[in-house]
């Protein structure tokens, strides 16, 4: 599921409250596309119109509008399907967090330690299988097919890191679940 541009507290809709706060539109703009800026700007208006006249209740269903309007048309932008606004808390994994507090403090070093040794904890597990099937690769075709299995799976899975290591940011996001 992560990342979680969908939930009431990722980037997307925190950064709407703010522009809500600020009566700002140009402080959510940058989390959606250029093509959806006319629409965000229309429904901003009419929160902001909303807010203005009426009691709380009122006010928590125009936000919500707002959250959900500004999420549909982020991940029009990244070519992803919307799927409602999902809650605040949700299990965003173990990279997330880290990658946030970097962007908080200015320092990668923390996310690159993770993800290097995620990476390289994971390449020596697949690399260590794919040898121990080589060894038994001679009892048969069964046993070989294992092998080659692992080895190419081992070939393939690289390559997609490869890939993923040099897309551009969002760039086939959600097909591996960015929300």
């Amino acid at each position: 599921m992560p990342p979680h541009c969908d939930s009431l507290d990722g980037p997307v809709v925190t950064a709407a409250r703010v522009a809500l706060e600020a009566e700002n539109v140009n402080l959510i703009l940058p989390y959606v596309p250029k093509q959806g800026e006319e629409e965000v700007k229309r429904a901003f208006e009419k929160v902001i119109a909303v807010r203005k006249n009426n009691g709380a209740l009122t006010r928590e269903v125009a936000d919500t509008y707002f959250f959900e309007t500004v999420v549909r048309v982020h991940r029009a932008g990244e070519g992803a399907p919307y799927t409602g606004l999902k809650p605040a808390g949700l299990d965003v994994g173990p990279v997330i967090p880290v990658a946030e507090k970097a962007i908080e403090t200015r320092d990668p070093g923390a996310l690159v330690d993770l993800l290097c040794g995620m990476l390289r904890d994971e390449l020596r597990l697949r690399f260590e299988h794919m040898m121990h099937l080589e060894q038994h690769a001679s009892h048969g075709v069964d046993a070989a097919r294992e092998y080659v299995e692992a080895m190419l799976g081992l070939q393939v899975w690289s390559h997609s890191l490869y890939l993923a290591v040099k897309a551009k940011a969002h760039e086939g996001a959600h097909e591996h679940g960015h929300g």
